[in-house]
């Protein structure tokens, strides 16, 4: 048994020894991970810092760009306004002396031609009139000749006849007709 015993005795031995190789690699282990895991950790902290400071920058920027941006879009939007402004007002202007001026030559045309048709108008008054005392006169002289005629007709009761291209009228008091 005394062999067995040693036997026992060295093979705890030399698993002594290899759990302690064993323990004393995890502590190796542990000491690593625990060292890897604190130099992530300022690695973290470092690129923490180092990306905030990036962010602060690019926030800057961004808004300083924003605000650049922003003032050349109002100053744009101011001139163009005041241009917008400026056609509108000479538009307008031009508008109302194209309206003055149609308004007064359309005055004066509509004067013009009030007074060529007041003209026109007084100009046939007074040819109608002249016309009407002309007829006037023309009519009574007719009718000054037409009583002579009757007058001398009555006088030569029954025998006055006229000829005229082979037909003969006879002016009585019973009217014929006759070819001569």
């Amino acid at each position: 048994m005394d062999e067995k015993y040693e036997y026992v005795t060295i093979l705890f031995e030399k698993m002594q020894g290899d759990i302690k190789q064993v323990l004393e690699g995890h502590q190796v282990l542990h000491n690593e991970i625990t060292r890897t895991r604190e130099e992530l950790r300022e690695e973290i902290q470092l690129n923490t810092i180092r990306i905030d400071a990036v962010n602060e920058s690019l926030g800057k920027r961004i808004d300083a760009s924003n605000e650049s941006l922003s003032n050349r879009i109002d100053a744009v939007d101011e001139k163009l306004s005041n241009r917008i402004d400026s056609v509108e007002e000479s538009l307008s202007k031009r508008i109302d002396a194209v309206d003055e001026k149609l308004s007064n030559r359309i005055d004066a045309v509509d004067e013009k031609l009030s007074n060529r048709i007041d003209a026109v108008e007084e100009n046939l008054g007074n040819r109608i009139d002249s016309v009407e005392e002309n007829l006037g006169s023309h009519i009574d002289a007719v009718a000054v000749d037409l009583k002579a005629h009757r007058a001398d007709t009555e006088a030569h009761h029954g025998i006055y006849r006229v000829k005229e291209n082979g037909l003969c009228f006879s002016f009585s008091p019973f009217f014929s007709l006759t070819n001569v």
